[in-house]
């Protein structure tokens, strides 16, 4: 059984807007390719054919997957999540005890996950550290480094 994913209405939308752009505009372009490389004559010693149809297979492959994908997913409605514990979707400010540095995640799906804009996957360690904990709670967190501990000093959506 195919693992259930989680998104917000907008991640959802930016695979579905990735899936629409592979179906139409790739699947086009790579059996223009195919079309062109054919042409050429003996596809047996044609490097560009057989380029083309490996590129065509990965394309499949990875059309097959973001649709796998998005029948497995649920958009997560911010409005019934609790807010007094740390879920999904959460923003989390949290305190390094050992250096008192204080930092702002905000727990999101895999596939959503970009630290440059503070969002972290929800299968990270340190979210893995911080999921079902309350405001003050502190939390050992086992990251590559070793371990850390982290104060929740904040919860918000």
């Amino acid at each position: 059984m195919a693992q259930v994913s989680y998104f917000t209405e907008e991640g959802l939308a930016k695979i579905k807007a990735e899936l629409k752009e592979l179906e139409t505009v790739e699947r086009s372009s790579i059996s223009r390719q195919i079309a062109e490389a054919r042409d050429k004559g003996d596809l047996s010693e044609n490097a560009e054919y057989d380029a083309a149809k490996e590129a065509q297979g990965l394309l499949e492959l990875k059309i097959s997957k973001l649709k796998d994908l998005i029948a497995n997913s649920r958009v997560v409605d911010e409005s019934e999540l609790d807010t007094s514990k740390v879920l999904i979707l959460s923003t989390v400010k949290i305190k390094n005890v050992a250096t008192g540095a204080t930092m702002e995640y905000t727990l999101v799906s895999e596939k959503e996950a970009n630290i440059k804009e503070k969002r972290i996957s929800v299968d990270s360690p340190i979210a893995k550290g911080l999921l079902g904990k309350v405001v003050g709670d502190v939390t050992e967190v086992e990251v590559p480094s070793g371990k850390m501990k982290f104060e929740i000093l904040e919860i918000k959506r």
